[in-house]
């Protein structure tokens, strides 16, 4: 074979496995939408009900969290810049 022939083939079979791919992810994203359909109509997510009482205590116990571990946060911080020398 040719060089000009042996680059045909290689140009060849480039484009038809970049065409099988292209292909594949075609069919990939149709396979997720249709799964994506039949699972919100099947099971379709609950209504949340309000529970402001759990909410507002998550709320403010996530928060008392945050303020109890900014002090930890701040000498972790310091005392990790002492020792590497930076200032």
């Amino acid at each position: 074979m040719t060089p000009a022939e042996l680059f045909g083939e290689g140009i060849n079979l480039m484009l038809s496995g970049m065409g099988f791919v292209l292909v594949f992810l075609l069919i990939l994203i149709l396979a997720i939408r249709v799964s994506s359909t039949l699972i919100n109509r099947f099971f379709p997510e609950p209504i949340p009900t309000p529970k402001t009482q759990q909410n507002s205590t998550a709320l403010s116990a996530s928060t008392s969290d945050l303020e109890r571990l900014r002090p930890v946060i701040v000498a972790a911080i310091a005392h990790h810049r002492r020792s590497q020398g930076l200032n």
